[in-house]
């Protein structure tokens, strides 16, 4: 390790207190998917402390972009992305500074909101980079682009959001970056950073299935169309489409939400299905989608209903490139240590990251924030005595604290090795 990685590192220490507190502020406060006003204010208060080159605010509804350019000639941009927004779940994770927020406008609502997903770990650990980097701005070869991206979970349906819309208003074209890295909080052992060639993240889009019959009074059900059978039968058909796609590729569709418009003694004229598609694999999206789309007009016909069946927020998988990963083992080892950077299975998780990463190159890994330990397969499993393993948007998904310093050096000597050129693909020779 070299005399610049030893400073970095000894940053990193210096601020973790304070990364823990903002953590925990962060946490106290969330806010929903382009709702994050106040986290964006906290998160620009801090950038415009450092004296960055520049602090771009209200990017794509409430995202901040920090520019930090280095006093050694580069021409490498580095962009350093951290997901701000949090999630409609209740807060059972069992700290003091556990959110009681409800949100009681917010479409659909009113919700609880917590930062089940650990997007508040996120936001703390990029300001922490940025504090650290900036101190050695003097010794940068390049330029760092400190992006805090909004609405990650997804906005409200019919509003715009999320890193697409980022790069929509030119958020990262002056200067574009030469590699996009972030990285996702997971329970995984403490300080364990995992990675996957290939797909790290799948395919995603909201599907919205509308059946619509007739409203009548549910005492005379004949005299109307009962759109509720439709639904039910809809949802059953559901659980069989893996059996019509390849078994080797896992893909799965499920209905997170059923919104009727009726009453206990009304059959109603709509019942809605929101819920989501998953593909470990993009190309089998758009099959995927024509079977359920074929099941649901043909199932609610069979009801007498009929049915229209919309795809939104489409996220394109997340695909780290062998010759990436390659470039960044060395960095993760020395971060994290040989026997704490492993390869990770296959997930249908999400994250519109990969918007930054296909586009730039790049890579996203995760980072192991809880109480467990790696059984003889390599899976993870809880300690002992510990506070066990509870999955993303769990209510009692927890992260460590101790834990958020690694993110902080990882993200930190990332963005100096690859604006030194450590951290690049090498160039393949024409053969």
């Amino acid at each position: 390790m070299s005399a610049i990685h030893d400073d970095l590192d000894t940053r990193a220490a210096a601020v973790a207190g304070q990364v823990v507190h903002w953590r925990r502020h962060l946490h106290q406060y969330p806010e929903l998917s382009n709702r994050e006003v106040d986290t964006a204010a906290f998160i620009t208060e801090h950038l415009k402390s450092l004296r960055l080159d520049e602090v771009r605010t209200g990017i794509a509804g409430h995202g901040v972009v920090g520019v930090l350019r280095g006093g050694e000639p580069g021409d490498r941009v580095v962009a350093l992305r951290a997901d701000i927004d949090a999630l409609p779940v209740p807060d059972l994770c069992g700290v003091p500074f556990a959110s009681h927020v409800v949100d009681q406008r917010y479409p659909g609502g009113p919700f609880p909101v917590s930062h089940a997903c650990g997007h508040d770990c996120h936001t703390a650990m990029l300001l922490g980079a940025a504090t650290v980097l900036a101190g050695v701005r003097e010794k940068l070869p390049g330029t760092v682009l400190f992006v805090f991206q909004p609405a990650e979970e997804g906005p409200p349906v019919g509003e715009k959001g999320g890193a697409r819309a980022m790069l929509a208003e030119g958020a990262l074209d002056d200067p574009a970056p030469t590699m996009a890295f972030g990285f996702h909080v997971t329970p995984y052992p403490k300080g364990y950073i995992g990675y996957r060639v290939g797909n790290q993240f799948g395919a995603s889009c909201l599907a919205k299935i509308t059946i619509t019959g007739q409203q009548v009074h549910g005492s005379t059900p004949w005299m109307g169309i009962d759109p509720m059978p439709a639904a039910g039968a809809i949802m059953t058909g559901i659980g069989q489409l893996y059996r019509q796609v390849s078994a080797f590729d896992p893909v799965t569709v499920s209905i997170g939400h059923i919104e009727d418009v009726g009453r206990f003694n009304i059959i109603g004229q709509t019942v809605t299905l929101w819920g989501t598609i998953r593909c470990a694999l993009e190309h089998d999206m758009g099959e995927v989608r024509q079977r359920l789309r074929t099941l649901a007009t043909n199932t609610a016909a069979a009801y007498n209903c009929s049915a229209t069946v919309d795809f939104l927020q489409d996220v394109p998988a997340l695909h780290n490139e062998q010759k990436w990963i390659d470039a960044g083992l060395p960095t993760f080892r020395r971060v994290a240590g040989d026997d704490r950077v492993v390869p990770t299975g296959a997930t249908l998780g999400y994250d519109d990251v990969s918007e930054f990463v296909n586009r730039y190159g790049g890579l996203y890994v995760t980072l192991g924030v809880q109480d467990a330990q790696l059984d003889a397969v390599g899976m993870p499993v809880p300690v002992p005595g510990g506070r066990g393993l509870f999955m993303n948007h769990n209510p009692h998904f927890y992260a460590d604290d101790d834990t958020l310093v690694t993110g902080v050096r990882l993200h930190a000597q990332v963005a100096y090795d690859h604006l030194t050129g450590t951290l690049t693909p090498k160039k393949t020779v024409p053969q």
